[in-house]
Parts: structure tokens; C-alpha cells; sequence
């Protein structure tokens, strides 16, 4: 199962909506835009997507049309909740329409153990034949997933990687360090993709590959080349963007930045509203300074 490994630039992708509805045309024109700038996999349905906020049906739909327009690519399905059952239950949901691999975030609210955590992604594992990946988050899930905790699950046979955005540089070293052979470690945070991968993370599941794809597949591929210097360029460049799509709740900035670009609507659902002035003045700006507009 280890033989999947996840590697480069995947894009969280964003869910686009025009007048309370899924924009599904919207929605195609951004998976051909991200795999024409050459995307290595598509990460629909998480965090990024607004996915607590979109119905079954709503999900099936963009997970169909993520797998008849990914080119081939690896598809990695968010697939989480804060309860064992539910899980499974949208696992099971989602298995018949294509997913790779479903990325699974440590419950949240609920703030288990360490013991907890491993028993609960142990059980989710158990539960279906797809590739798992972990997602560590603790500044939405109030929880961080400790090194050991990581790395006692790797060893499980289909748990394939881990989507690190704890921000712990000394964790997810000790992470890559110790990982065993094809347990891809992957970065869950835009401004840590070069410190990351430079020190032997595979990848970035990103937002900023929402607004500026092709840089980002650079910046990947320019660190899985070893090519520091351009990376460091690439880093600089983009560290406006990976600031400014945080400025507000994610993914209010991007779908700003997506909607000066004349690719969406600036729609969210509630609890999450579009962003302020001020905010959508930085994003047209950002993305301007990169020659986006």
C-alpha cells in the first residue's frame, strides 16, 4: 500500500458558488487551469472547499468532476469529521466515484489523547482499502498530533502520509527523520514549503496554488530538483501571497483573489462571508505583483 506516494504541489481546492448554488462550470474551468500550470495531484473536499457546508449529493458532483478532469493525477479526498462513525460514513459515500486516497484531519472539538487519536485513525484505516492521509492542524482542531503519534501510525500499512500544518518545525523534522520507507511527509502550510522539502518533506497540499498554480508547481519541483536558488526566488516571490491568502479566514482571501482574477464569484457559504474591502484590495493587488491579472 506504501507504493502510492504523494510528491510536488497539490492544490486544496476551493469550491466556487454563484447565487447560493455550486458554480460546477466555474469548478472545471479551475481543474483546467491547475492542471494545465501542471499540478501534481488535486486535494478536493477539504478544509479550503468549505466541504462541512455542502450536502452529499453537492460532494459526489465534485468529486466526479475532479476525477474526469484531473488528467491522471492523484485525487486525494477530504474525508474527515470529529466522529469515528461519520467518517466511515463518508468514506464510504465518496469510495465509488474515484477518490485516491481520502485526507483525514484529527477530530476536532473533541480534543482526545494521543492513545485516542491513534486508536481512532487505526480504526479508520481498518475500514477501507484506499491510501490514508493524516492531517495535523491543531489551529482548527485544537489538537496537535505529536511526532510519536505520527510515526506509531505509519507504520500501519495503508496510512501513506501526513499533511503537517502544525507550524512545529521540530516535530516535522523529527516526522521526515524517522519516517518509515514510502510514508510521504507533506507540507500543510504554504510558507513552509521550502524550509520543509529543503530538509526532506515530500510536497505542499496548498491554498496558494488556488490563486498562482503555476508558481507554486515551480517552487515544488525547483526543491524536488535541489535547485535551492531558484527556490529561495520562488519563496520570496510568493511570501506575499502565502501572508495575505491568512489575512482572513481561509479560504476568504483566496476566493477574493480567484474572483479579481474574473474566475468565480466571491461567494462563501455561512458561517463564512466574503472579504472585506480592505482585503480584497490586498488580494487584486497580490495578485497583480504576479502578474495574475
Amino acid at each position: 500500500m506504501k507504493s502510492i506516494r504523494f510528491r510536488g504541489c497539490g492544490t486544496a481546492l476551493i469550491t466556487p458558488f454563484r447565487n447560493g448554488e455550486v458554480d460546477y462550470d466555474a469548478y472545471v474551468k479551475l481543474l483546467e487551469r491547475q492542471t494545465e500550470a501542471g499540478i501534481h495531484f488535486l486535494v478536493p473536499l477539504g478544509t479550503t472547499g468549505e466541504t462541512p457546508c455542502l450536502d452529499e449529493q453537492e460532494r459526489i458532483r465534485i468529486l466526479e468532476l475532479t476525477k474526469e478532469h484531473c488528467e491522471g493525477r492523484k485525487v486525494i479526498v477530504g474525508g474527515g469529521t470529529n466522529s469515528l462513525v461519520q467518517t466511515i460514513k463518508s468514506i464510504r459515500l465518496l469510495e465509488p466515484y474515484g477518490a485516491d486516497a481520502f485526507l483525514i484531519v484529527v477530530p476536532y472539538y473533541n480534543k482526545p489523547t494521543q492513545q485516542g487519536i491513534y486508536e481512532y485513525f487505526k480504526a479508520v484505516a481498518e475500514s477501507t482499502d484506499k491510501p490514508l492521509v493524516l492531517y495535523n492542524v491543531p489551529g482548527r482542531t485544537g489538537t496537535n498530533m505529536q511526532a510519536e503519534t505520527t510515526l506509531r501510525l505509519a507504520e500501519i500499512d495503508n496510512i501513506a502520509a501526513v499533511k503537517e500544518a502544525s507550524g512545529n518545525y521540530a516535530q516535522i523534522s523529527e516526522i521526515i527523520r524517522n519516517a518509515p520507507e514510502g510514508f510521504s511527509v507533506l507540507s500543510g502550510n504554504d510558507d513552509e514549503t521550502l524550509s520543509l522539502m529543503a530538509t526532506g518533506a515530500d510536497g505542499i497540499i496548498s491554498v496558494a496554488s488556488n490563486v498562482a498554480p503555476r508558481l507554486m508547481v515551480e517552487l515544488a519541483e525547483a526543491l524536488l530538483d535541489n535547485d535551492i536558488v531558484k527556490a529561495r526566488g520562488l519563496h520570496h516571490r510568493l511570501t506575499p501571497l502565502f501572508r495575505n491568502c491568512f489575512i482572513e479566514s481561509n479560504p476568504i482571501p483566496a476566493k477574493a483573489a480567484l474572483a479579481a482574477m474574473g474566475l468565480i464569484s466571491n461567494e462563501l457559504r455561512l458561517p463564512l462571508i466574503p472579504a472585506t474591502e480592505r482585503t480584497c484590495t490586498i488580494m487584486q493587488k497580490t495578485a497583480a505583483d504576479l502578474g495574475l491579472l
